[in-house]
């Protein structure tokens, strides 16, 4: 025994939506210390369809939302990231990612212009740091992280069609266009984006209506919940990184694949953190690549599993699980540049034995994105 007081972990943070969860039969989970359901009743799979043929709602309120406003926000922002925002039109937005001196990634996020201010969403386990690598770095720039609002995502063929019923201007929206608009009288900022790789929509609204907003929008009968295990299926399918996993600091966004996030006045100005590396990249080709990974068997492969090819290593999976619209196994992982083309044999180490894989294009499942 001992006399030293016993440490606890904090207590997981809610979200506006954490007792429509519990009342759903959400099971609920400390996922980057926010009280986030994983999967509701229906379970994941059945989820991952619903979203895929008609429409789920996922509540991502832990996600952190920042307004950068002052003047020249946008130029200043391009100090740190790759990517183009002085050029970025009012109601547009924009995937990108704060890198580090040696071009490794230290977030990915997206920007989007909002008029007389930026509107910026990072993830949930980097806020913190996010937030103040902005406050550190963007001189002038007032970094108002915005605590009050939820965040709904609303993903599916369906979703238009669902949302229109309370705002028609969404039909009007192309994918990643933003607009402020009303809904019951409430102030939302609506975003045509998402993470399953279906249409869809983001939407900010003030945590005091957020509840029975859900509630509203899951009235629809195409409209179903879903959790965090069957949005990390659909992102898997979809081909999108998961940062943590897919994307550090120690790759690179050409290694990723991300060089279309890299505008061609960014790809040769440089003026960003790593461009050097990341030039370099462009020119030469990475020494590695994320690719996608096909298990030949019926076994899921994990992150952490090598890859091998005549008994040597050529690479590591850095995401994977069953694909519920694939119907079988899937993997993202990174390869030497000599093991990267599509159709390429590799083996998986799966406990101690090698288990045949193949190379394969990304996505698994085509975007359904409204272009």
């Amino acid at each position: 025994m001992t006399n030293t007081p016993q440490e606890h972990a904090p207590t997981p943070k809610r979200t506006p939506l954490h007792d429509l969860h519990v009342s759903l039969g959400g099971k609920m989970v400390d996922f980057a210390g926010w009280d986030m359901p994983v999967q509701y009743p229906t379970g994941i799979m059945a989820e991952h369809a619903q979203c895929r043929a008609k429409a789920a709602l996922f509540d991502v309120s832990h996600i952190g939302q920042v307004h950068l406003i002052g003047d020249n926000a946008a130029q200043k922002l391009e100090a740190l990231c790759p990517s183009a925002f002085t050029t970025l039109k009012d109601g547009k937005a924009r995937y990108t990612f704060f890198t580090n001196d040696v071009g490794g990634i230290l977030d990915d996020l997206i920007v989007a212009n909002a008029g007389d201010f930026l509107f910026v969403v990072v993830n949930a386990s980097m806020r913190d740091q996010d937030i103040a690598h902005m406050r550190a770095n963007l001189d002038g720039i007032d970094v108002v992280e915005i605590t009050d609002h939820a965040l709904i995502a609303l993903q599916g063929p369906a979703a238009e069609s669902i949302l229109a019923d309370h705002c028609p201007d969404v039909r009007d929206m192309g994918f990643m266009e933003t607009i402020l608009a009303q809904i019951d009288g409430q102030a939302v900022r609506i975003s045509r984006l998402g993470y399953t790789g279906e249409d869809g929509f983001e939407i900010s609204i003030h945590q005091d209506a957020a509840d029975g907003f859900a509630r509203q929008l899951l009235a629809h009968p195409d409209c179903e919940p879903a959790g965090l295990g069957a949005r990390d299926s659909l992102r898997l399918e979809a081909g999108l990184c998961l940062y943590g996993n897919d994307i550090t600091t120690d790759t690179t966004p050409i290694e990723a694949g991300l060089i279309w996030a890299i505008q061609k006045r960014r790809r040769t100005g440089g003026g960003f953190p790593g461009a050097d590396v990341i030039q370099a990249q462009i020119a030469d080709g990475p020494a590695r690549h994320l690719v996608g990974i096909k298990p030949l068997g019926r076994a899921p492969a994990r992150a952490g599993v090598v890859l091998q090819m005549a008994g040597q290593d050529v690479g590591i999976i850095t995401s994977g699980g069953f694909g519920p619209t694939v119907g079988g196994p899937v993997a993202m992982g990174y390869v030497t540049r000599d093991h990267a083309a599509i159709g390429t044999k590799i083996d998986l180490i799966i406990r101690g034995k090698a288990q045949p894989a193949e190379i394969v294009s990304l996505p698994f499942v085509q975007q359904n994105y409204k272009r």
